[in-house]
Protein backbone atom coordinates (compact mmCIF):
# COMPACT_ATOMS: atom_id res chain seq x y z
CA UNK A 1 0.00 0.00 0.00
CA UNK A 2 2.42 2.32 0.93
CA UNK A 3 4.27 1.83 -2.42
CA UNK A 4 1.14 2.36 -4.73
CA UNK A 5 1.42 5.96 -2.64
CA UNK A 6 4.66 6.91 -3.14
CA UNK A 7 3.88 5.52 -7.34
CA UNK A 8 0.86 7.49 -7.24
CA UNK A 9 2.47 10.59 -5.85
CA UNK A 10 5.19 10.94 -7.34
CA UNK A 11 2.97 10.42 -10.79
CA UNK A 12 1.04 13.56 -10.00
CA UNK A 13 3.80 15.48 -8.87
CA UNK A 14 5.62 14.88 -12.49
CA UNK A 15 1.92 15.67 -14.29
CA UNK A 16 1.91 19.01 -12.46
CA UNK A 17 5.35 20.07 -13.35
CA UNK A 18 4.91 19.01 -17.20
CA UNK A 19 1.81 20.58 -17.69
CA UNK A 20 -1.30 18.95 -15.37
CA UNK A 21 -1.76 15.86 -14.10
CA UNK A 22 -4.41 13.30 -15.34
CA UNK A 23 -7.13 11.72 -12.64
CA UNK A 24 -5.14 8.62 -12.96
CA UNK A 25 -2.39 9.84 -11.75
CA UNK A 26 -4.21 10.72 -8.35
CA UNK A 27 -5.75 7.32 -7.91
CA UNK A 28 -9.20 6.67 -6.46
CA UNK A 29 -8.89 6.26 -2.97
CA UNK A 30 -9.79 2.67 -1.27
CA UNK A 31 -10.82 3.75 1.87
CA UNK A 32 -13.42 6.00 3.46
CA UNK A 33 -13.66 9.46 1.36
CA UNK A 34 -12.43 11.99 4.73
CA UNK A 35 -12.38 14.84 1.79
CA UNK A 36 -13.51 15.92 -1.14
CA UNK A 37 -12.29 18.92 -3.60
CA UNK A 38 -14.18 20.69 -6.48
CA UNK A 39 -14.09 23.53 -7.97
CA UNK A 40 -11.30 25.00 -10.01
CA UNK A 41 -8.65 22.33 -9.71
CA UNK A 42 -6.56 20.64 -12.16
CA UNK A 43 -5.79 17.26 -10.91
CA UNK A 44 -8.65 15.18 -10.69
CA UNK A 45 -9.79 11.38 -9.97
CA UNK A 46 -13.82 11.27 -10.16
CA UNK A 47 -15.93 13.31 -12.43
CA UNK A 48 -14.51 17.29 -11.71
CA UNK A 49 -13.14 16.02 -8.11
CA UNK A 50 -10.49 15.07 -6.63
CA UNK A 51 -11.35 12.40 -3.59
CA UNK A 52 -8.94 11.67 -0.86
CA UNK A 53 -8.88 8.78 2.22
CA UNK A 54 -7.00 8.90 5.17
CA UNK A 55 -4.34 7.11 3.38
CA UNK A 56 -4.02 9.41 0.41
CA UNK A 57 -3.86 12.74 3.00
CA UNK A 58 -1.02 10.91 4.68
CA UNK A 59 1.47 9.97 2.11
CA UNK A 60 1.70 13.41 0.92
CA UNK A 61 4.14 15.70 3.14
CA UNK A 62 2.88 14.88 6.33
CA UNK A 63 4.30 17.87 8.58
CA UNK A 64 3.50 18.29 12.15
CA UNK A 65 3.12 21.65 14.24
CA UNK A 66 3.17 21.66 18.10
CA UNK A 67 0.85 24.59 19.11
CA UNK A 68 -1.86 25.54 21.81
CA UNK A 69 -5.17 26.52 20.59
CA UNK A 70 -8.22 27.98 21.97
CA UNK A 71 -10.16 25.57 21.90
CA UNK A 72 -7.80 23.14 23.30
CA UNK A 73 -5.95 22.93 26.80
CA UNK A 74 -1.80 23.62 26.77
CA UNK A 75 0.29 22.42 23.56
CA UNK A 76 -0.81 20.26 21.23
CA UNK A 77 0.80 18.16 18.66
CA UNK A 78 -1.21 18.52 15.70
CA UNK A 79 0.11 16.00 12.49
CA UNK A 80 -1.58 16.48 8.75
CA UNK A 81 -1.01 17.66 5.17
CA UNK A 82 0.31 21.38 4.71
CA UNK A 83 -2.39 23.05 2.87
CA UNK A 84 0.40 24.05 0.12
CA UNK A 85 1.17 20.84 -0.56
CA UNK A 86 -2.58 19.58 -0.69
CA UNK A 87 -3.16 22.85 -3.19
CA UNK A 88 -0.05 22.11 -5.29
CA UNK A 89 -1.11 18.54 -6.00
CA UNK A 90 -4.27 19.71 -7.33
CA UNK A 91 -3.22 22.96 -9.24
CA UNK A 92 -4.70 25.30 -7.28
CA UNK A 93 -2.74 28.38 -7.33
CA UNK A 94 -4.89 31.32 -6.60
CA UNK A 95 -8.60 32.07 -5.66
CA UNK A 96 -11.15 31.28 -2.13
CA UNK A 97 -11.35 27.93 -0.20
CA UNK A 98 -14.79 27.71 0.50
CA UNK A 99 -14.15 24.91 3.55
CA UNK A 100 -17.27 22.91 4.99
CA UNK A 101 -17.66 20.96 7.75
CA UNK A 102 -19.60 17.44 8.55
CA UNK A 103 -22.32 19.44 9.68
CA UNK A 104 -22.15 21.94 6.86
CA UNK A 105 -21.17 25.27 8.83
CA UNK A 106 -18.44 27.17 6.30
CA UNK A 107 -15.28 29.12 6.20
CA UNK A 108 -13.81 30.81 3.26
CA UNK A 109 -10.15 30.92 3.29
CA UNK A 110 -8.22 32.93 0.70
CA UNK A 111 -5.62 30.97 -0.72
CA UNK A 112 -2.79 33.27 -0.18
CA UNK A 113 -3.20 31.64 3.11
CA UNK A 114 -1.58 28.43 1.96
CA UNK A 115 2.56 29.19 2.66
CA UNK A 116 5.25 27.45 3.23
CA UNK A 117 4.89 27.02 7.44
CA UNK A 118 1.29 27.91 7.03
CA UNK A 119 -1.82 25.58 8.18
CA UNK A 120 -2.08 22.19 7.86
CA UNK A 121 -5.34 19.92 7.36
CA UNK A 122 -5.04 17.86 10.46
CA UNK A 123 -5.51 14.39 10.82
CA UNK A 124 -4.01 13.09 13.69
CA UNK A 125 -3.45 15.29 17.39
CA UNK A 126 -0.39 13.95 19.87
CA UNK A 127 -0.28 10.56 17.59
CA UNK A 128 -3.99 9.72 17.22
CA UNK A 129 -6.41 10.27 14.60
CA UNK A 130 -9.00 12.27 15.45
CA UNK A 131 -12.79 11.69 15.69
CA UNK A 132 -15.74 13.67 14.85
CA UNK A 133 -16.49 14.01 18.75
CA UNK A 134 -12.14 15.34 18.79
CA UNK A 135 -13.14 17.87 16.20
CA UNK A 136 -12.01 15.66 13.02
CA UNK A 137 -11.62 13.63 10.88
CA UNK A 138 -9.94 16.84 9.37
CA UNK A 139 -9.09 20.08 11.57
CA UNK A 140 -7.39 23.39 9.81
CA UNK A 141 -4.45 24.27 12.15
CA UNK A 142 -2.37 27.41 12.11
CA UNK A 143 1.19 27.32 13.96
CA UNK A 144 -0.38 29.67 16.44
CA UNK A 145 2.25 29.67 18.92
CA UNK A 146 5.55 29.96 16.10
CA UNK A 147 3.49 33.35 14.61
CA UNK A 148 1.58 35.95 16.44
CA UNK A 149 0.01 37.12 13.12
CA UNK A 150 -2.03 33.86 13.30
CA UNK A 151 -3.48 34.83 16.61
CA UNK A 152 -6.24 36.96 15.68
CA UNK A 153 -9.99 36.32 15.32
CA UNK A 154 -8.86 36.53 11.33
CA UNK A 155 -7.43 32.96 11.55
CA UNK A 156 -8.68 31.83 14.35
CA UNK A 157 -12.66 31.86 12.48
CA UNK A 158 -10.65 30.00 9.53
CA UNK A 159 -9.90 27.20 11.55
CA UNK A 160 -12.44 24.83 10.54
CA UNK A 161 -12.45 21.54 12.48
CA UNK A 162 -14.79 18.33 11.01
CA UNK A 163 -13.67 19.48 7.98
CA UNK A 164 -15.15 17.27 4.93
CA UNK A 165 -15.37 19.69 1.55
CA UNK A 166 -13.34 22.03 0.07
CA UNK A 167 -14.66 24.30 -3.04
CA UNK A 168 -12.26 26.07 -4.76
CA UNK A 169 -13.29 29.26 -6.70
CA UNK A 170 -12.12 32.66 -8.08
Amino acid sequence: MRYWGVVMRALAVVGLLTGGARAEDLGPPKGEVILEVTGKIATMNLYGKAQFDLDMLSLIEPTEIKTSTIWTDGVHSFTGVPLNSLLDLLGVTEGTLKMTAINDYMVEMPVSDAVEGGPILAYAMDGKPMSVRDKGPLWVIYPFDSDKTYQSETYYSRAIWQLNRIEVSN
